[in-house]
C-alpha cells in the first residue's frame, strides 16, 4: 500500500473557514473562527493513503487458532483491499475490509482501514469506532489515536484537547503531526487561550516552513500580540518615551522618515537615557537625506549612543557608511575593521570592508570580503551586484555572470516584494545602494 504527502491545512472531512481579519482592539477570547482552509497542494486522497499504510506497517493478522480455510479467505479480503486502496477505489477496499471483519470482528488492519476511510470521507463516528476497536488491539498505533483526536475536535468531544496534545506530542510522522498541530492550534485560538496557540504555531513554522497557511496563521497570531500589546501601552503610557518610539518605527515601516524622526526627538525629550533609541535616530537621518547638516546630526547622534551604551559592530558601520559618503576611504576601513573585529560574521561589516577596498582599487582583498558578504546574507543584492564588478575587474568572468545573475533574481524579487508591500500598506521593500545609473 502506498500513500504520499499528509498536508498540515488541508480539507478534512468538512469545509473550513479562516480566521476573521484582526483588529487590533479584538479581543482573544471574541474569536468564533478558524485556522483551517483548504490548501491547494493538500490532497485528501493522498493523506488517507499514507495514514492508511503507516497503520497498517503495525497490523498484525489473524490468530492462528482459526480454520486453514478461514485464514485463507481473510488473507484474500484484506489482499484485495490492499489492491482497492493502490487504485483509489475507497468503496471496494471499504467492502473488503468489512468482509475481513466477519470473519475477524477484531483485526487491526480492517478495523484501522475502515477507520481511516470513514475519516477522510468524513464520517467522524464511524472512524472512531473502527479506530478504537483497532487499538483495543494494539494500543500504540500512533497514527490512529492522531486520526481519533481530530475527530474528537470535529464532534466537540471534551477528550478532544487532551488527546490532540497527547498525540501533538507522540507523533513521528511529520506530516500528520502537522495536521494533528493545525488542529490543536486551532482549538486553542478559537478558545482564547494565546499562550498555549504561539508555542504550538511557532513548532508548526519549523515544521512546515513553506506552507502558506500556516505561515499566514502564524503571522496573523504575531501580528494580533503586536496589536493587543501596543494598546495596552497605548492606554497605560500613551505620553512615554517607549510609546514616541513605537509610533517612530511603524512610521518609519511606513515609509514616514520625517515623521518618525519628530517621533524618535519626542521619544529622547521624554527619556535622554532611552536605550538604542540615538542609534535608531541616526540611522533615520541618513535614510531621510543625503544632505550634510543631516550627516552631521546622524554623527552627534551615533557619538551620543557610543557615549551612552558602548560601542557595537552597528555603530561602527554606521560610522563607516558616513565617512564613505563623505569620500573617506581610510576612515570608513577603520571603522568596518573595528566592526568586523567586533563580529566576523556581521554581514554589513563583510559588505562594507568589500566596497571600501574596491573603491580603494584593492581588489583581491575586497574580493574576500565580498563572497563573505553574500554567504552571509545571500539576499543582499548591493553585495552580489560589488562581487560581480570586482570579479570583472578581475577577469573571473564565470563569476562575475552568476553574480550579475543573481543580482538581477534578488532585485526582480525584491521589486514584487515592494509590489505587494505596497499593496498592503504603501510600505517600500528594503532597497540597496546600488546607484541607478549602473543598475542593468
Amino acid at each position: 500500500m502506498t500513500m504520499s504527502d499528509v498536508r498540515g491545512a488541508g480539507k478534512m472531512a468538512s469545509d473550513r473557514s479562516w480566521p476573521r481579519p484582526v483588529l487590533s482592539a479584538k479581543k482573544l477570547s471574541e474569536r468564533g473562527s478558524s485556522m483551517h482552509r483548504p490548501g491547494k497542494s493538500w490532497s485528501a486522497r493522498n493523506t488517507f493513503l499514507k495514514v492508511a499504510f503507516i497503520l497498517m506497517l503495525a497490523f498484525f493478522h489473524y490468530s492462528m487458532a482459526q480454520t486453514g480455510s478461514s485464514r485463507s479467505e481473510l488473507t484474500n479480503d484484506l489482499e484485495r483491499g490492499e489492491q482497492a486502496l493502490k487504485a483509489n477505489d475507497q468503496t471496494a477496499a471499504a467492502e473488503q475490509f468489512r468482509a475481513a471483519l466477519k470473519i475477524d470482528p477484531a483485526n487491526v488492519e480492517a478495523n484501522a482501514n475502515l477507520g481511516a476511510i470513514a475519516f477522510f470521507h468524513g464520517d467522524c463516528a464511524g472512524a472512531i469506532r473502527n479506530l478504537r476497536s483497532a487499538l483495543a488491539v494494539s494500543p500504540n498505533l500512533e497514527n490512529a489515536q492522531g486520526l481519533i483526536a481530530m475527530c474528537e475536535k470535529r464532534t466537540g468531544e471534551p477528550a478532544a484537547r487532551t488527546d490532540l496534545e497527547s498525540a501533538f506530542a507522540k507523533l513521528k510522522d511529520p506530516k500528520l503531526r502537522v495536521q494533528v498541530g493545525v488542529d490543536l492550534a486551532d482549538l486553542y485560538y478559537q478558545s482564547g487561550d494565546v499562550d498555549h496557540t504561539l508555542p504550538v504555531v511557532h513548532e508548526l513554522v519549523e515544521l512546515a516552513p513553506d506552507n502558506a497557511d500556516i505561515l499566514f496563521f502564524a503571522q496573523r497570531i504575531y501580528s494580533e500580540m503586536a496589536d493587543d500589546t501596543m494598546n495596552k501601552l497605548a492606554l497605560l503610557a500613551p505620553d512615554s518615551a517607549r510609546m514616541q518610539q513605537l509610533i517612530a518605527e511603524r512610521l518609519i515601516n511606513a515609509g514616514d522618515l520625517k515623521g518618525a524622526i519628530e517621533h524618535y526627538h519626542k521619544a529622547l525629550a521624554a527619556d535622554p537615557r532611552l536605550p538604542g533609541m540615538h542609534f535608531e535616530l541616526a540611522e533615520a537621518l541618513l535614510e531621510s537625506s543625503n544632505q550634510a547638516e543631516d550627516r552631521a546630526e546622524a554623527l552627534k547622534e551615533l557619538d551620543e549612543a557610543l557615549s551612552s551604551e558602548g560601542d557595537n559592530p552597528r555603530i561602527e558601520c554606521t560610522y563607516g557608511r558616513i565617512a564613505a559618503l563623505q569620500d573617506k576611504f581610510d576612515e570608513a576601513l577603520i571603522h568596518y575593521q573595528r566592526a568586523y573585529k567586533m563580529d566576523p560574521n556581521s554581514g554589513e561589516s563583510q559588505l562594507g570592508l568589500g566596497k571600501t577596498l574596491a573603491d580603494q582599487n584593492k581588489l583581491d582583498e575586497a574580493l574576500k570580503f565580498l563572497r563573505m558578504a553574500v554567504q552571509t546574507d545571500p539576499m543582499n543584492a548591493s553585495a552580489h551586484y560589488r562581487l560581480a564588478l570586482v570579479c570583472r575587474d578581475l577577469h573571473l568572468d564565470e563569476e562575475a555572470r552568476k553574480e550579475m545573475k543573481l543580482f538581477q533574481d534578488v532585485r526582480q524579487a525584491k521589486d514584487h516584494l515592494a509590489q505587494v508591500y505596497g499593496e498592503m500598506t504603501r510600505r517600500p521593500a528594503p532597497g540597496d545602494d546600488v546607484p541607478a545609473e549602473q543598475q542593468p
